[in-house]
């Protein structure tokens, strides 16, 4: 397997996991304001959700790209 191939089937799984993960710590700080929580608490798990959120985003982003060069290389090798 090349490491194109291993690269993409890393970030893809990772990303979206990621993702969810920040989504679901935005929801505890979405609680945490509706609760009448410390601003600093739900802000600072907001802005961590956030930013777990983003980097997943970044993290399958990255995995996009590399299928797109996965598949134009499979579409060279059919024509050759």
């Amino acid at each position: 397997m090349n490491e194109t191939k291993k690269k993409w089937l890393q970030l893809a799984p990772a990303g979206i996991l990621l993702m969810g993960f920040g989504l679901s710590v935005i929801g505890e700080a979405t609680g945490m304001k509706i609760q009448g929580g410390s601003t600093w608490e739900w802000v600072l798990w907001g802005t961590g959700g956030l930013a777990a959120f983003f980097a997943g985003l970044s993290l399958f982003g990255q995995a996009v790209v590399l299928k797109g060069q996965l598949d134009a290389d499979k579409r060279k090798q059919q024509r050759k």
